[in-house]
Parts: C-alpha cells; sequence; structure tokens
C-alpha cells in the first residue's frame, strides 16, 4: 500500500530521521536497498565511501540546479507497506518494488537517465521508504500528476503475483489515516488519538443523525468543534471545515482546519446531504430490532445500486449506536462502528436510495431520541439489538461479496466479529430461537455481469465465537 507521506524542504533532515533509531527505537538496521544508480553505496553499511550529508548533497543537486524557480517543497517521500500477515519480502523484492514504484509515479521511468534522484530505504520488515527530489537531472521540472493513483495499480500486480494481502481497489472508499505527523503531534500533546481521527467520528456521528444541513452544522457547534462555512459567489452553502479546539498550527497563530471530504470522501457536503433522512414518527425503540431485521431482509434482495444506499444507512445506523449503547459493550460498538465505515461506502456509486434505508434511518433515530433509561434497559434488551444488528451486518457482507467489492466484505465480516463479542459481553446468552421476519438462508443479487454469486447462509443468531480481532487497519 503507497502512502504518501509529508512533503518538505529538508532532505538531509528526512534522511536523518530514516537513518536514524526512529521516535521510540523502532527503526531496525537501517539500510538502502535501492536507489537512481544502482551502484550508489549505502552511508549506513559503507560509511567510509558516503556519508548521509554526502547522499543528501547528491540528492538535492539536480533541484539547485533547476532551469527555473526551485519548489518550496523539492523533497518527495511515499511509504510502501505490507499488511502485518503478509510474509517478509527480501531487499532484492523491496528493490524491485521501489524501481516499479518510482517509475509509475512518474519520479523515474524505467530506462530514464536524467530521471529524479532517488532512494529506497528499509528500517522495518514491512516496508520501505520512497524519497526523491523533485527536479531531473536535465534540468526540468518532472510530471508526477496521479502519483499515488498509478502507484496503487502497481501494487495491486506485486500482490497478485506474489501472493500478498489484496489492498483495496482505489474506489475512494478506504479510510484517510492520520499521516505521521498528526500522530506525532498527537502523542506530543497526551492525546489518545490524532485530531482527525476525533474529527472524523464527531463528524460522522452528526452526520448520521442529521435530518437537514442546518441540523448538522448545529450538532458539529453542539459537539465542542469549531465549524467554518463556506458559500458560493451567490451565497449558497457548499462546503464546511471543522477544527478541534486548541489543536493550532505555525507556532499555534491559527486552528488547524479539515474539510469534510478531506476526513473522509463520504463526509463532503454533497455527499452528507444525499444521506439526510427525514424524521420518522413515531420513533419507537421497541421496534428498533424488528426494522432492523426486516431491513436486514431486504438487503438481501437488493441489487447492485440499491443496495449501496442500505449500507450507507446501515452505518449511519452503528455510529449511532456506538455513540448510545451502554458502557460495557460501548468499545466494542463503537469498534464494529470503525470497522464497518469502509462497507458502507460502496465503490463506482452514488446512488444512496434503497429499500432498507428507511428502516436503518428510523432505528437510528429510535437509539438517539430514546430515554437513556430506555437504552440501558437491561441485557436482554441490548442483546436484541446486538443479535439485529449482526444480521444486518451480515446481510451486507453478503450483499458486498455478491459485487465483488473484496475491501468492504473484509470490513463488513470484521465489523460482525466485533458485534458478536459485543454480544457475549452482555452477561445474557443468546436466545436459541427468536422470532425472526428472515429468512434463515438467504439469497442475494450478483453483480450485473459478472456471473452468479453465491452468498453464505446468514443465521439470526450469532453463535458464541472466541473473541475475535479488533478492526484491521485500512488499506
Amino acid at each position: 500500500m503507497p502512502e504518501k507521506g509529508e512533503q518538505g524542504a529538508d532532505t538531509a533532515g528526512l534522511l536523518a530521521y530514516l537513518f536514524g533509531p526512529g521516535d521510540r527505537d523502532e527503526h531496525t538496521d537501517p539500510h538502502l536497498v535501492a536507489a537512481w544508480d544502482p551502484d550508489l553505496p549505502c552511508p549506513a553499511r559503507n560509511p567510509g565511501r558516503i556519508t548521509l550529508p554526502d547522499l543528501g548533497l547528491l540528492l538535492d543537486a539536480p533541484v539547485d540546479a533547476l532551469r527555473g524557480p526551485r519548489p518550496a517543497e523539492h523533497v518527495w517521500h511515499v511509504s510502501v507497506r505490507n499488511e502485518p500477515d503478509d510474509r517478509v519480502l527480501s531487499d532484492a523484492e523491496w528493490a524491485t518494488v521501489a524501481a516499479e514504484m518510482v517509475a509509475a509515479a512518474g519520479i523515474a521511468h524505467h530506462g530514464d537517465a536524467q530521471a529524479c534522484r532517488w532512494v529506497a530505504v528499509r528500517h522495518a520488515d514491512d516496508h520501505i521508504h520512497l524519497v526523491a527530489t523533485l527536479a531531473r537531472q536535465d534540468g526540468r521540472h518532472p510530471r508526477i500528476r496521479g502519483d499515488i493513483p498509478n502507484m496503487h495499480t502497481a501494487a495491486r500486480a506485486f500482490e497478485t503475483a506474489w501472493g500478498l494481502t489484496p489492498m483495496s481497489p482505489l474506489d475512494r472508499t478506504a479510510r484517510r489515516a492520520p499521516v505521521t505527523g498528526e500522530r506525532e503531534k498527537a502523542a506530543r500533546r497526551g492525546l489518545p488519538e490524532a485530531a482527525r481521527e476525533s474529527l472524523q467520528r464527531t463528524v460522522r456521528e452528526a452526520a448520521a443523525r442529521a435530518t437537514g444541513t442546518t441540523d448538522f452544522l448545529t450538532r458539529l457547534r453542539d459537539a465542542g468543534l469549531r465549524v467554518r462555512e463556506h458559500h458560493d459567489e451567490n451565497g449558497a452553502l457548499n462546503g464546511y471545515a471543522v477544527a478541534l479546539p486548541g489543536d493550532r498550527a505555525d507556532r499555534g497563530t491559527r486552528p488547524v482546519w479539515f474539510s469534510g471530504r478531506t476526513l473522509a470522501y463520504d463526509l463532503s457536503l454533497p455527499r452528507i446531504r444525499e444521506r439526510f433522512h427525514p424524521a420518522i414518527a413515531p420513533a419507537d425503540l421497541a421496534l428498533a430490532h424488528t426494522r432492523i431485521r426486516e431491513a436486514a431482509h431486504l438487503l438481501t434482495q437488493a441489487g447492485r445500486a440499491e443496495g449501496a444506499g442500505d449500507v450507507a444507512a446501515l452505518g449511519d445506523l452503528l455510529a449511532v449506536a456506538a455513540a448510545t449503547s451502554p458502557t460495557p459493550v460501548r468499545d466494542q460498538i463503537r469498534a464494529a462502528a470503525a470497522a464497518f465505515e469502509q462497507a458502507s461506502r460502496a465503490p463506482d456509486t452514488r446512488t444512496l436510495h434503497g429499500a432498507a434505508r428507511a428502516h436503518f434511518k428510523a432505528s437510528a433515530q429510535a437509539l438517539e431520541h430514546a430515554p437513556r433509561t430506555a437504552r440501558g434497559g437491561g441485557a436482554p434488551a441490548v442483546l436484541t439489538l446486538l443479535i439485529a444488528l449482526v444480521e444486518a451486518v451480515e446481510a451486507a457482507t453478503a450483499w458486498h461479496r455478491a459485487q465483488e467489492h473484496r475491501a468492504q466484505t473484509r470490513a463488513a465480516a470484521q465489523a460482525a466479529a466485533l458485534l458478536r463479542e459485543a454480544a457475549t459481553l452482555t452477561g445474557a446468552p443468546p436466545p436459541t430461537r427468536p422470532t425472526r421476519t428472515v429468512p434463515r438462508t438467504v439469497r442475494v443479487t450478483p453483480a450485473g455481469g459478472r456471473g452468479p454469486a453465491t452468498a453464505p447462509p446468514v443465521t439470526g443468531v450469532p453463535p458464541r465465537p472466541n473473541p475475535g480481532p479488533g478492526p484491521g487497519r485500512s488499506r
């Protein structure tokens, strides 16, 4: 998985970090595995032939010779990482990956002797860092537009050829994780998570509960966020940005603002507006689990386009459930909602209408408006709701599998496992024969033109497995 790091203007400083011990001594045996010159010695293993400052000067030399203005941030930095469960690649294999990645990015095409200078540094088993300076050796500027999408395409070829864990296709559904600098800033401030993560969760909960634009913005402000509205030339609201109080940049002179789209692909104002649903009355908590089961049944019958709106609404329901659930199971349901987030975004579709959507939205509104005493109505009530949620998430898993959405299928399966774990924490065993409104075996409409796809049975009562792993890293 290629991931862009922070760009900058300090080549020597970045090299010193990559070849150093790391922030917490996490770097192991830092060394070069590849470079623009195959005969370039490694400063860590051949310090008598080249030093880190020497390497920085060599990389920067084409920048100093540019036939035009020097870019303000001339250092290009990308990490390429494998899943933890993948086999450990050799240095030679990582060198092959590095050469292909810089070619795909437009940094150094194969056979281009005048391309940008670059190096690949390895200081851990599962990833390398690519560093290049954005100046060609013939004195021209490189063209690297679309570098990350092109590198994702190259990565998928390696996954297929080497049997590595496939990352999600570049379908704009993967979660936007904090960059290294954001995580380090949170650690310095003693915060449990980066500002981006806190904002993602708060904005997603507000979007899941809101019935209109004004309601959405009011909920953001009520949650304590700073909100900045963006209006077009006619005065119409067409965007927003949020900031955490106290999160500032430029030595404390300005807040750090995140637009909705930079938080997540489906948190831009147009995408949030597509998910608004009018208030449903009565929003009866007692009927929530029945509505969820009915929605699960409808999802099993959904086609390719209709199901997209259903899984989006189910993601909103899980976000509300995580915020309103009783304390003993809140962590598990919050983790399930986070795991399901990618499954709530179907690739290549903007149609969010679905037959099950109204049921999921009504259930979410019931959870929000129910008195706290009703929400915590004992283990049986919580367990009934969890069983219904498991059933809905399993239906979503089957739907994504039928559409051949690999990343979404994996995300939904993780969420189902976490919800089953939450059910075991209610202190009451699941009922053996609950009242059902969904057939024990379901059929999912396969994606058009893809051939038949068989979905596994979806059962109404989850088993009691050993607690599964938490949500995996979004790829």
